[in-house]
């Protein structure tokens, strides 16, 4: 049965909100609830889930055993991406999720989310220093803009945070750790393109195999697996928010490879980046984070920037840049006809 391509596009953008809108609202509850009836040394009732490894690992074992069944099913051309590449990549993308999902721990939800849509800081920032790359006007205009929101909307106020007054900034670091860690990944993932052009279920194998081997070894070395695993078995809930938390990821992922390999990337960055706004605005809604007007101000110029700089931005560079994979195509073709 052959969907008509705007039915297809509505079903692959309401499976990007439905799943990551439920990714979200889950990882707020596994991260900031509490477990059990049991009075802690501070006076809470309740457990919290500090296991900031553990979830991860839960998360890449999951989406590499759903990228192997996809590539089952639909086997490719072989990946001759260096091992290398994936191994970097993986450090850095494993750093940059753990330092989210620990600054959840003392960030509200919708700040998270905001900050992390700070990317092309970091992109921008490593790609003028080490790519040696220049950009227009309108990108330095879009990254400003987001900068400026960022500020606005993560300035604490004591009145409007309901958070423990020690951790002050704490949550800040991580997240720019976490962004810092996105710009070297997405950096390396761009050599990765350059030199063998893998598809995106390779490069989700790949990266994810890795990211599993490196945190097992560090739940080891750490002691946090076996903390991990009493915890789980004291809750036994904890499973059920980590599955629904690994089952939202990867049918997220699932649905943006599909948005992409039919409409592009510049369209699923519509969906996603309204997605997140959507987020924010549910978590406001459902977990009681209070925005001030400032703050909703601030989260308005991150986005609107993030739409300009992805309308005007990328759509310029991909007139610009050739194909991964292009030139060593070509010299194939020059081999065949010679």
């Amino acid at each position: 049965m052959n969907i008509p391509e705007q039915s297809r596009f509505a079903i692959y953008a309401l499976g990007i909100f439905f799943s990551y809108f439920l990714y979200g609202i889950v990882q707020e509850k596994l991260t900031r609830g509490r477990y059990g009836d049991q009075v802690q040394p501070d006076g809470n009732v309740g457990e919290r889930f500090t296991y900031s490894l553990a979830l991860v690992w839960v998360q890449c074992i999951c989406n590499y055993l759903f990228a192997k069944g996809m590539l089952t099913v639909k086997p490719q051309k072989e990946d001759t991406t260096h091992t290398g590449y994936y191994a970097a990549s993986s450090l850095t993308y494993l750093l940059a999720m753990v330092s989210t999902n620990m600054a959840l721990r003392w960030v509200p939800y919708p700040t998270a989310v905001v900050g992390k849509s700070a990317k092309p800081i970091p992109v921008m920032i490593l790609g003028v220093l080490i790519g040696r790359k220049s950009y227009s006007w309108t990108r330095y205009a879009c990254v400003l803009t987001i900068v400026l929101g960022v500020i606005l909307f993560m300035f604490k106020e004591s009145k409007v945070s309901n958070l423990p007054a020690e951790t002050t900034g704490l949550g800040e670091l991580l997240l720019f750790l976490s962004l810092s860690m996105d710009g070297l990944t997405g950096a390396v993932q761009e050599r990765m393109r350059a030199s063998s052009a893998p598809s995106g279920q390779q490069m989700m194998l790949s990266m994810n195999y890795w990211s599993t081997l490196m945190l097992g070894g560090a739940m080891i070395v750490t002691g946090e697996g076996m903390a991990f695993i009493q915890f789980a078995l004291r809750h036994s809930e904890v499973w059920l928010h980590l599955s629904m938390i690994a089952l939202c990821g990867a049918l997220g992922q699932l649905f943006i490879f599909l948005m992409v390999a039919n409409f592009g990337p510049l369209a699923c960055s519509v969906v996603t980046t309204t997605r997140k706004f959507f987020t924010v605005l549910c978590s406001v809604l459902l977990f009681g984070n209070v925005l001030i007007a400032r703050q909703w101000f601030g989260a308005f110029l991150v986005f609107a920037a993030l739409f300009v700089d992805m309308l005007y931005g990328k759509n310029s560079a991909a007139t610009n840049k050739k194909p991964p994979g292009e030139g060593k195509l070509k010299e194939e073709q020059k081999k065949l006809t010679s």
